[in-house]
């Protein structure tokens, strides 16, 4: 799957949740819906997508994104929004709506090459061809030894 249309999807999706969770219930204006959705957009394909998806997984990825949708909507919401019920509401709704979508395109780029091509790329350490399988002790007390094979 292409980055922009990777990016059109998010925006699109951040769109239609933060329509539901902020005006459809409450008072929001069309620019405070688009600048939560650009603002989530691009947090959350820098952080999601790009970090945590390749390193942790899905799961991580959609813990991630449900939390930067919540925590963006009750921190800027408690600046733009006076109503203490519209940000509680909405940024549940709204996470509730984009993390349930972020899994469904998660499904989606699980299957790009570019999230690997680092950890696919990187040689081992050590040559896994070649056994190395010593073992070096010393004992302490020679005596011993003697004594039980005597």
């Amino acid at each position: 799957m292409k980055q922009i249309t990777l990016l059109i999807i998010k925006f699109i999706s951040c769109l239609i949740a933060f329509g539901i969770g902020l005006d459809l219930f409450f008072d929001a204006n069309i620019v405070d819906i688009l600048s939560f959705s650009l603002f989530v957009t691009s947090v959350s394909y820098v952080v999601g997508e790009l970090v945590i998806l390749p390193q942790l997984g899905r799961r991580a990825a959609a813990i991630a994104d449900f939390l930067l949708s919540y925590l963006s909507v009750w921190i800027f919401g408690s600046i733009l929004f006076e109503s203490y019920l519209q940000i509680a509401w909405g940024s549940i709704i709204s996470a509730s709506i984009i993390t349930a979508a972020e899994m469904i395109l998660h499904l989606f780029v699980e299957d790009r090459e570019e999230k690997t091509s680092y950890i696919n790329t990187r040689k081992p350490v050590f040559n896994t061809n070649l056994a190395y399988g010593t073992e070096i002790a010393e004992e302490e007390n020679i005596n011993d030894v003697k004594k039980l094979k005597d």
